[in-house]
Protein backbone atom coordinates (compact mmCIF):
# COMPACT_ATOMS: atom_id res chain seq x y z
CA UNK A 1 0.00 0.00 0.00
CA UNK A 2 1.12 3.58 -0.47
CA UNK A 3 0.25 7.12 0.58
CA UNK A 4 0.16 10.16 -1.70
CA UNK A 5 2.19 13.19 -0.71
CA UNK A 6 3.23 16.35 -2.56
CA UNK A 7 6.62 16.82 -4.17
CA UNK A 8 7.39 20.58 -4.04
CA UNK A 9 11.00 21.77 -4.14
CA UNK A 10 12.74 21.66 -0.77
CA UNK A 11 15.22 24.03 0.81
CA UNK A 12 18.22 22.13 -0.54
CA UNK A 13 19.32 22.37 -4.16
CA UNK A 14 18.89 19.27 -6.32
CA UNK A 15 22.67 18.74 -6.39
CA UNK A 16 22.91 19.04 -2.60
CA UNK A 17 20.07 16.56 -2.15
CA UNK A 18 21.73 14.06 -4.45
CA UNK A 19 25.07 14.41 -2.64
CA UNK A 20 23.39 13.97 0.75
CA UNK A 21 21.39 10.94 -0.36
CA UNK A 22 24.43 9.32 -1.99
CA UNK A 23 26.46 9.88 1.18
CA UNK A 24 23.75 8.33 3.36
CA UNK A 25 23.42 5.33 1.08
CA UNK A 26 27.20 4.75 1.16
CA UNK A 27 27.19 4.96 4.97
CA UNK A 28 24.27 2.55 5.16
CA UNK A 29 25.93 0.03 2.86
CA UNK A 30 29.22 0.28 4.80
CA UNK A 31 27.44 -0.27 8.11
CA UNK A 32 25.52 -3.25 6.79
CA UNK A 33 28.65 -4.83 5.33
CA UNK A 34 30.38 -4.43 8.70
CA UNK A 35 27.39 -5.97 10.45
CA UNK A 36 27.34 -8.86 8.00
CA UNK A 37 31.06 -9.53 8.64
CA UNK A 38 30.46 -9.58 12.39
CA UNK A 39 27.58 -12.01 11.95
CA UNK A 40 29.75 -14.27 9.82
CA UNK A 41 32.49 -14.33 12.48
CA UNK A 42 30.06 -15.32 15.21
CA UNK A 43 28.16 -17.87 13.15
CA UNK A 44 30.61 -20.65 13.92
CA UNK A 45 29.53 -20.62 17.58
CA UNK A 46 25.83 -20.65 16.76
CA UNK A 47 25.46 -23.75 14.60
CA UNK A 48 22.78 -25.27 16.81
CA UNK A 49 20.62 -22.13 16.55
CA UNK A 50 21.07 -21.97 12.79
CA UNK A 51 20.22 -25.64 12.44
CA UNK A 52 16.99 -25.20 14.39
CA UNK A 53 16.10 -22.13 12.34
CA UNK A 54 16.75 -23.99 9.08
CA UNK A 55 14.43 -26.78 10.17
CA UNK A 56 11.75 -24.27 11.10
CA UNK A 57 12.20 -22.38 7.83
CA UNK A 58 11.90 -25.58 5.79
CA UNK A 59 8.54 -26.28 7.41
CA UNK A 60 7.46 -22.67 6.94
CA UNK A 61 8.29 -22.79 3.22
CA UNK A 62 6.24 -25.97 2.80
CA UNK A 63 3.32 -24.29 4.59
CA UNK A 64 3.73 -21.12 2.53
CA UNK A 65 3.20 -23.10 -0.68
CA UNK A 66 -0.26 -24.07 0.57
CA UNK A 67 -1.56 -21.22 2.74
CA UNK A 68 -1.95 -17.63 1.42
CA UNK A 69 -0.36 -14.70 3.24
CA UNK A 70 -2.84 -12.41 5.06
CA UNK A 71 -2.84 -8.69 4.25
CA UNK A 72 -3.77 -6.34 7.08
CA UNK A 73 -2.88 -2.67 6.65
CA UNK A 74 -4.26 0.84 6.86
CA UNK A 75 -4.16 4.09 4.92
CA UNK A 76 -6.10 7.29 5.47
CA UNK A 77 -7.63 7.24 1.99
CA UNK A 78 -8.65 3.54 2.08
CA UNK A 79 -9.24 2.83 5.76
CA UNK A 80 -8.55 -0.65 7.11
CA UNK A 81 -7.54 -3.07 4.36
CA UNK A 82 -7.90 -6.85 4.63
CA UNK A 83 -6.98 -9.48 2.09
CA UNK A 84 -5.00 -12.53 1.05
CA UNK A 85 -2.02 -12.94 -1.25
CA UNK A 86 -0.65 -16.15 -2.79
CA UNK A 87 2.46 -16.81 -4.86
CA UNK A 88 3.66 -20.14 -6.26
CA UNK A 89 6.42 -21.25 -8.61
CA UNK A 90 6.08 -24.59 -10.36
CA UNK A 91 6.92 -26.54 -13.52
CA UNK A 92 4.14 -27.39 -15.98
CA UNK A 93 5.76 -30.74 -16.71
CA UNK A 94 7.83 -32.86 -14.36
CA UNK A 95 9.64 -34.25 -17.39
CA UNK A 96 10.78 -30.77 -18.41
CA UNK A 97 13.87 -30.14 -16.28
CA UNK A 98 15.18 -27.33 -18.50
CA UNK A 99 12.36 -24.77 -18.48
CA UNK A 100 12.44 -22.00 -15.94
CA UNK A 101 9.73 -22.21 -13.28
CA UNK A 102 6.27 -20.87 -14.11
CA UNK A 103 4.44 -18.50 -11.76
CA UNK A 104 0.90 -18.13 -10.45
CA UNK A 105 0.09 -15.15 -8.23
CA UNK A 106 -3.23 -14.04 -6.71
CA UNK A 107 -4.26 -11.07 -4.56
CA UNK A 108 -7.69 -10.27 -3.12
CA UNK A 109 -8.24 -7.25 -0.86
CA UNK A 110 -11.13 -5.19 0.50
CA UNK A 111 -11.18 -1.98 2.52
CA UNK A 112 -13.59 -0.48 5.02
CA UNK A 113 -14.06 2.50 2.66
CA UNK A 114 -15.29 0.39 -0.25
CA UNK A 115 -12.10 -0.41 -2.16
CA UNK A 116 -11.88 -3.74 -3.97
CA UNK A 117 -8.90 -5.27 -5.74
CA UNK A 118 -8.75 -8.76 -7.29
CA UNK A 119 -5.71 -9.76 -9.34
CA UNK A 120 -4.51 -13.00 -10.91
CA UNK A 121 -1.28 -13.17 -12.90
CA UNK A 122 0.74 -15.99 -14.40
CA UNK A 123 3.97 -16.70 -16.23
CA UNK A 124 3.67 -20.00 -18.08
CA UNK A 125 6.98 -21.33 -19.44
CA UNK A 126 7.17 -24.72 -21.13
CA UNK A 127 8.72 -26.95 -23.81
CA UNK A 128 12.27 -26.33 -22.56
CA UNK A 129 11.85 -22.54 -22.47
CA UNK A 130 10.56 -22.45 -26.06
CA UNK A 131 7.17 -20.93 -25.23
CA UNK A 132 6.10 -18.22 -22.78
CA UNK A 133 2.59 -16.98 -21.98
CA UNK A 134 2.44 -14.03 -19.59
CA UNK A 135 -1.04 -12.99 -18.51
CA UNK A 136 -2.72 -10.68 -16.02
CA UNK A 137 -6.35 -10.22 -14.92
CA UNK A 138 -7.51 -7.48 -12.59
CA UNK A 139 -10.73 -6.03 -11.24
CA UNK A 140 -10.47 -2.95 -9.08
CA UNK A 141 -12.78 -0.37 -7.63
CA UNK A 142 -10.87 2.38 -5.90
CA UNK A 143 -10.22 6.11 -6.07
CA UNK A 144 -7.30 7.41 -8.09
CA UNK A 145 -5.57 10.65 -7.19
CA UNK A 146 -4.87 13.04 -10.06
CA UNK A 147 -2.93 16.28 -9.93
CA UNK A 148 -3.65 17.04 -13.58
CA UNK A 149 -2.06 16.12 -16.90
CA UNK A 150 1.65 16.85 -17.26
CA UNK A 151 4.83 16.96 -15.19
CA UNK A 152 4.47 20.48 -13.78
CA UNK A 153 1.48 19.97 -11.53
CA UNK A 154 0.80 20.94 -7.93
CA UNK A 155 -0.50 19.05 -4.92
CA UNK A 156 -2.98 21.90 -4.45
CA UNK A 157 -4.78 20.67 -7.57
CA UNK A 158 -5.12 17.08 -6.34
CA UNK A 159 -8.53 15.52 -6.84
CA UNK A 160 -10.04 12.12 -6.38
CA UNK A 161 -11.52 10.15 -9.28
CA UNK A 162 -13.18 6.78 -8.75
CA UNK A 163 -13.08 4.26 -11.59
CA UNK A 164 -14.23 0.66 -11.85
CA UNK A 165 -11.94 -1.37 -14.11
CA UNK A 166 -11.81 -4.89 -15.51
CA UNK A 167 -8.60 -5.64 -17.39
CA UNK A 168 -7.00 -8.63 -19.10
CA UNK A 169 -3.54 -8.48 -20.65
CA UNK A 170 -1.61 -11.34 -22.23
CA UNK A 171 1.59 -11.82 -24.18
CA UNK A 172 2.42 -15.10 -25.97
CA UNK A 173 5.96 -15.52 -27.27
CA UNK A 174 8.06 -18.20 -28.93
CA UNK A 175 11.83 -18.51 -28.84
CA UNK A 176 13.32 -17.65 -32.23
CA UNK A 177 16.96 -17.74 -31.13
CA UNK A 178 18.88 -18.34 -27.93
CA UNK A 179 17.53 -15.84 -25.36
CA UNK A 180 15.44 -14.13 -28.09
CA UNK A 181 11.63 -14.29 -28.12
CA UNK A 182 8.92 -12.77 -30.31
CA UNK A 183 5.14 -12.97 -30.25
CA UNK A 184 1.82 -11.16 -29.95
CA UNK A 185 0.22 -9.08 -27.21
CA UNK A 186 -3.46 -8.56 -26.37
CA UNK A 187 -5.00 -5.95 -24.09
CA UNK A 188 -8.72 -5.88 -23.25
CA UNK A 189 -10.14 -3.55 -20.61
CA UNK A 190 -13.37 -1.83 -19.64
CA UNK A 191 -13.44 1.38 -17.57
CA UNK A 192 -16.82 2.34 -16.16
CA UNK A 193 -18.55 4.21 -13.33
CA UNK A 194 -16.18 7.16 -13.56
CA UNK A 195 -17.04 9.48 -10.67
CA UNK A 196 -15.46 12.88 -10.06
CA UNK A 197 -16.29 16.33 -8.68
CA UNK A 198 -18.45 18.62 -10.77
CA UNK A 199 -15.59 21.16 -10.99
CA UNK A 200 -12.95 18.56 -11.96
CA UNK A 201 -10.41 19.51 -14.62
CA UNK A 202 -11.56 16.36 -16.45
CA UNK A 203 -14.93 18.07 -17.02
CA UNK A 204 -13.60 21.58 -17.57
CA UNK A 205 -11.06 20.45 -20.16
CA UNK A 206 -13.30 17.72 -21.65
CA UNK A 207 -10.49 15.21 -21.16
CA UNK A 208 -10.68 12.03 -23.23
CA UNK A 209 -12.09 9.13 -21.20
CA UNK A 210 -14.27 11.24 -18.91
CA UNK A 211 -17.16 8.76 -19.22
CA UNK A 212 -15.03 5.62 -19.36
CA UNK A 213 -14.69 3.33 -22.32
CA UNK A 214 -13.45 0.03 -23.72
CA UNK A 215 -9.87 -0.80 -24.72
CA UNK A 216 -9.16 -3.56 -27.21
CA UNK A 217 -5.54 -3.54 -28.30
CA UNK A 218 -3.41 -5.96 -30.27
CA UNK A 219 0.23 -5.84 -31.26
CA UNK A 220 3.63 -7.43 -31.02
CA UNK A 221 6.17 -8.22 -28.34
CA UNK A 222 9.94 -8.78 -28.42
CA UNK A 223 12.22 -9.97 -25.63
CA UNK A 224 15.92 -10.60 -25.16
CA UNK A 225 16.16 -12.43 -21.84
CA UNK A 226 19.40 -13.92 -20.53
CA UNK A 227 18.60 -13.61 -16.81
CA UNK A 228 19.56 -16.54 -14.62
CA UNK A 229 16.34 -16.13 -12.61
CA UNK A 230 13.15 -14.37 -13.74
CA UNK A 231 12.10 -13.47 -10.19
CA UNK A 232 15.42 -12.71 -8.50
CA UNK A 233 18.16 -12.29 -11.09
CA UNK A 234 21.84 -12.30 -10.09
CA UNK A 235 23.22 -11.80 -13.58
CA UNK A 236 22.12 -11.39 -17.18
CA UNK A 237 19.97 -8.85 -18.97
CA UNK A 238 16.46 -8.22 -20.24
CA UNK A 239 15.22 -6.09 -23.10
CA UNK A 240 11.44 -6.16 -23.49
CA UNK A 241 9.54 -4.14 -26.09
CA UNK A 242 5.78 -4.10 -26.65
CA UNK A 243 3.80 -2.27 -29.34
CA UNK A 244 -0.01 -2.11 -29.11
CA UNK A 245 -2.65 -0.57 -31.39
CA UNK A 246 -6.24 0.15 -30.32
CA UNK A 247 -8.29 0.50 -33.54
CA UNK A 248 -11.99 1.20 -33.76
CA UNK A 249 -12.65 -1.95 -35.80
CA UNK A 250 -11.51 -4.08 -32.83
CA UNK A 251 -14.03 -2.37 -30.56
CA UNK A 252 -11.92 0.29 -28.85
CA UNK A 253 -13.78 3.39 -27.72
CA UNK A 254 -10.72 5.51 -28.51
CA UNK A 255 -8.09 5.04 -31.20
CA UNK A 256 -4.52 5.25 -29.97
CA UNK A 257 -1.23 3.35 -29.80
CA UNK A 258 1.39 2.72 -27.13
CA UNK A 259 5.00 1.58 -27.25
CA UNK A 260 6.82 0.43 -24.12
CA UNK A 261 10.50 -0.51 -23.72
CA UNK A 262 12.00 -2.02 -20.56
CA UNK A 263 15.79 -2.57 -20.33
CA UNK A 264 17.50 -4.24 -17.35
CA UNK A 265 21.03 -5.37 -16.48
CA UNK A 266 22.23 -7.39 -13.49
CA UNK A 267 25.71 -7.61 -11.99
CA UNK A 268 26.93 -10.08 -9.36
CA UNK A 269 30.12 -8.47 -7.95
CA UNK A 270 30.50 -11.06 -5.20
CA UNK A 271 28.61 -13.87 -3.51
CA UNK A 272 24.84 -13.22 -3.47
CA UNK A 273 25.28 -9.46 -3.83
CA UNK A 274 23.51 -7.89 -6.80
CA UNK A 275 23.59 -4.53 -8.53
CA UNK A 276 20.49 -4.17 -10.71
CA UNK A 277 19.94 -1.38 -13.24
CA UNK A 278 16.73 -0.58 -15.11
CA UNK A 279 15.54 2.06 -17.58
CA UNK A 280 12.05 2.20 -19.10
CA UNK A 281 10.10 4.44 -21.42
CA UNK A 282 6.47 4.53 -22.50
CA UNK A 283 5.17 6.43 -25.52
CA UNK A 284 1.48 6.92 -26.32
CA UNK A 285 -0.03 8.67 -29.31
CA UNK A 286 -3.50 9.33 -30.68
CA UNK A 287 -6.75 9.92 -28.79
CA UNK A 288 -5.46 8.53 -25.47
CA UNK A 289 -7.94 8.43 -22.55
CA UNK A 290 -6.57 9.84 -19.30
CA UNK A 291 -6.56 6.40 -17.62
CA UNK A 292 -4.29 5.00 -20.37
CA UNK A 293 -1.69 7.77 -20.28
CA UNK A 294 1.85 6.98 -19.13
CA UNK A 295 1.81 7.05 -15.32
CA UNK A 296 4.74 7.68 -12.98
CA UNK A 297 5.21 5.73 -9.74
CA UNK A 298 3.95 2.47 -8.30
CA UNK A 299 5.32 -0.57 -6.52
CA UNK A 300 8.04 -1.41 -9.07
CA UNK A 301 9.34 1.90 -10.45
CA UNK A 302 9.70 5.31 -8.79
CA UNK A 303 8.62 3.72 -5.52
CA UNK A 304 7.26 6.32 -3.13
CA UNK A 305 5.20 8.13 -5.75
CA UNK A 306 1.51 7.34 -6.01
CA UNK A 307 1.04 5.77 -9.45
CA UNK A 308 -0.91 8.07 -11.73
CA UNK A 309 -0.50 11.29 -9.76
CA UNK A 310 1.81 12.32 -12.61
CA UNK A 311 0.68 11.29 -16.09
CA UNK A 312 1.12 12.36 -19.69
CA UNK A 313 1.71 10.88 -23.15
CA UNK A 314 5.38 10.06 -22.52
CA UNK A 315 7.29 8.66 -19.56
CA UNK A 316 10.95 7.95 -18.87
CA UNK A 317 12.41 6.56 -15.66
CA UNK A 318 15.53 4.75 -14.45
CA UNK A 319 16.75 3.19 -11.21
CA UNK A 320 19.72 1.37 -9.71
CA UNK A 321 19.31 -1.05 -6.82
CA UNK A 322 21.79 -2.78 -4.54
CA UNK A 323 20.72 -6.11 -3.02
CA UNK A 324 22.64 -7.95 -0.34
CA UNK A 325 22.13 -10.90 2.04
CA UNK A 326 22.18 -10.31 5.79
CA UNK A 327 21.61 -13.65 7.47
CA UNK A 328 20.13 -16.95 6.37
CA UNK A 329 16.85 -16.18 4.54
CA UNK A 330 16.99 -12.43 5.25
CA UNK A 331 18.35 -9.69 3.04
CA UNK A 332 18.06 -5.98 2.42
CA UNK A 333 18.06 -3.65 -0.56
CA UNK A 334 18.48 0.04 -1.26
CA UNK A 335 17.86 2.00 -4.45
CA UNK A 336 17.83 5.41 -6.06
CA UNK A 337 15.85 6.34 -9.17
CA UNK A 338 14.62 9.23 -11.25
CA UNK A 339 11.86 9.84 -13.77
CA UNK A 340 9.30 12.22 -15.23
CA UNK A 341 6.45 12.51 -17.74
CA UNK A 342 6.03 14.86 -20.72
CA UNK A 343 3.85 15.46 -23.76
CA UNK A 344 6.80 14.94 -26.16
CA UNK A 345 10.28 13.46 -25.86
CA UNK A 346 11.87 16.79 -26.72
CA UNK A 347 10.28 18.24 -23.58
CA UNK A 348 11.96 15.77 -21.21
CA UNK A 349 14.10 18.52 -19.68
CA UNK A 350 16.52 17.50 -16.93
CA UNK A 351 15.19 20.02 -14.44
CA UNK A 352 11.82 18.26 -14.38
CA UNK A 353 13.04 14.85 -13.24
CA UNK A 354 11.78 13.59 -9.88
CA UNK A 355 13.88 11.66 -7.36
CA UNK A 356 13.00 8.32 -5.76
CA UNK A 357 15.03 6.48 -3.12
CA UNK A 358 14.48 3.98 -0.35
CA UNK A 359 15.18 0.54 0.99
CA UNK A 360 13.55 -2.71 1.87
CA UNK A 361 13.71 -6.06 3.63
CA UNK A 362 13.80 -9.39 1.83
CA UNK A 363 12.61 -12.75 3.19
CA UNK A 364 13.28 -15.84 1.09
CA UNK A 365 10.08 -17.87 0.78
CA UNK A 366 11.18 -20.34 -1.91
CA UNK A 367 14.73 -21.62 -1.47
CA UNK A 368 14.60 -23.93 -4.48
CA UNK A 369 13.80 -21.05 -6.85
CA UNK A 370 15.53 -18.34 -4.77
CA UNK A 371 12.43 -16.13 -4.56
CA UNK A 372 11.72 -13.48 -1.93
CA UNK A 373 8.88 -11.74 -0.16
CA UNK A 374 9.67 -8.02 -0.17
CA UNK A 375 8.78 -5.07 2.02
CA UNK A 376 9.84 -1.72 0.52
CA UNK A 377 9.62 1.86 1.73
CA UNK A 378 10.09 4.50 -0.96
CA UNK A 379 10.66 8.24 -0.57
CA UNK A 380 11.04 11.42 -2.55
CA UNK A 381 11.70 15.10 -1.81
CA UNK A 382 8.89 17.10 -0.24
CA UNK A 383 7.44 14.28 1.88
CA UNK A 384 6.78 11.74 -0.88
CA UNK A 385 6.53 8.22 0.59
CA UNK A 386 4.99 4.82 -0.02
CA UNK A 387 5.05 1.34 1.54
CA UNK A 388 4.94 -1.78 -0.63
CA UNK A 389 4.42 -5.47 0.04
CA UNK A 390 4.85 -8.00 -2.77
CA UNK A 391 6.51 -11.18 -3.98
CA UNK A 392 9.67 -11.34 -6.16
CA UNK A 393 11.92 -8.38 -6.81
CA UNK A 394 10.68 -5.03 -8.14
CA UNK A 395 12.60 -5.66 -11.39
Amino acid sequence: MQTLYPFPPGVLSRQAKLRLIFKNICLLVFALLSWQAAVAQSSATAQDTVSKFDKFNKKAEALFKIIPVPIITYSSEAGNIFGLAKFNLFHLSKKDTISRPSKLSEVVSFSTKGRVNVSISNDLIFRENKYMILSYFNYKKQPEYLLGIGNDVSIHNAEQVTIDRIKFFSTAMIRVKKFVYAGIALDVADYFKVETDSNSFLIRDEVTGLHGGTDVGIGGAFALDSRDNRYNAYKGELLLATVLFYPEWLGSSFQFARIEVDARKYYNPWFRHVIAVQATTLYTTGDVPFYDLAQLGGEDKMRGYYKGALRDKILFDAQIEYRMPVWNIFGITTWIGTGRVADQYKNLSLDGFRLSFGGGIRVRVDTKNNTNLRFDMGFGPGGVSGFYFNFAEAF
